[in-house]
C-alpha cells in the first residue's frame, strides 16, 4: 500500500504544473475572453431582439397606416355618396321644376286655345243669328213651290 500511496503522491506532484497551467488558463479565459464573448453575445441578443422589436414596430405602424388609409377611403366613399345623392336630388328638383313649367305652359296653351275656341264659337253663333232670316227665306223658297205671278205663263 505504501507503494500505491507513493505513486499517487508522484502523480499529484507531477500534476501540479498541469493544474497550475489549467487554473491560469481558466483565469485567462475568464478575464481575457469570457467578458468579450459575453459582450458579443449580449450585442447579438440585443441586435436580434432589437430587430424583432423593430419588425414588430414596423408591423404596428403598417397596421396603423392601413387603418388610417381605410378610414380615409371610407370617408372618401361617404363623401362621394353624399355628393352623388346631392346630384340626384338636384336633378330631381330640376326635373320637377321643368315638369311644373311644362304644366303651367300646357295649362296656358289650353286656356288660350279654349278662349280662341269660345271666341270662334261666339262669332259663329253671331254669324248664324245674322244669317237666320236669309237662311229661313232660302229654306222656304226651297221647300215651298214658287208662287205664280199674275203675268206669267198662262
Amino acid at each position: 500500500m505504501d507503494e500505491l500511496l507513493r505513486q499517487i503522491g508522484d502523480l499529484v506532484l507531477g500534476s501540479i504544473p498541469t493544474v497550475i497551467l489549467f487554473i491560469s488558463l481558466v483565469f485567462g479565459y475568464r478575464f481575457l475572453l469570457y467578458g468579450r464573448l459575453m459582450q458579443v453575445r449580449e450585442e447579438r441578443r440585443a441586435r436580434t431582439a432589437g430587430a424583432v422589436e423593430r419588425s414588430r414596430m414596423a408591423m404596428a405602424q403598417a397596421d396603423l397606416r392601413t387603418q388610417e388609409y381605410e378610414a380615409k377611403l371610407r370617408a372618401a366613399r361617404a363623401e362621394m355618396m353624399r355628393r352623388r345623392e346631392q346630384r340626384v336630388q338636384q336633378w330631381n328638383a330640376e326635373r320637377e321644376q321643368a315638369l311644373a313649367a311644362a304644366r303651367v305652359a300646357a295649362q296656358e296653351k289650353t286656356r288660350v286655345a279654349q278662349q280662341a275656341l269660345d271666341t270662334q264659337a261666339a262669332e259663329a253663333r253671331r254669324q248664324i243669328e245674322i244669317s237666320v232670316p236669309d237662311l229661313a227665306a232660302r229654306v222656304l223658297a226651297a221647300v215651298l213651290p214658287p208662287a205664280r205671278t199674275a203675268g206669267s205663263a198662262q
